[in-house]
């Protein structure tokens, strides 16, 4: 398979899709993507949460006690097509939101479903 810059650009988001499409993932299918900022204080975290949950995102709000500093973790679930521009958005969204509360936007991550020749699935976690 050639890789197709227009669809797959050379970057983070761009080769974690390519990397996906590779290993037989059907991007054409819906899944579900975590995109997660992360808060030094508590009530940071909480302020941003709730706003996420007034927009109506679906979200889960944790504390990451191993790293070495402990965070606060929000996660916000979509369930899209994960196509480039629309992650690039939602990156872009999310970043400000995160900026806005005093935390900082840490990335995307999904299910990658892969089938192997026999139709057996296989998941792998795919990340940018």
């Amino acid at each position: 398979m050639t890789r197709d810059y227009e669809l797959y650009p050379d970057d983070d988001n761009g080769n974690v899709l390519w990397q996906m499409a590779e290993d037989g993932d059907d991007l054409s299918e819906p899944h579900e993507i975590e995109y997660s900022i992360a808060f030094q204080e508590q009530s940071q975290a909480e302020k941003c949460a709730l706003y996420l949950l007034q927009e109506e995102q679906k979200i889960t709000l944790f504390v990451d006690e191993e790293s070495d500093v402990s965070e606060w973790i929000i996660t916000i679930y979509v369930y899209m097509e994960p196509e480039y521009s629309d992650i690039v958005d939602l990156e872009q969204w999310f970043t400000k939101i995160a900026e806005q509360f005093g935390g900082e936007y840490d990335g995307w991550g999904c299910m990658a479903y892969v089938y192997d020749d026999e139709d057996d699935e296989d998941y792998e976690q795919g990340q940018a």
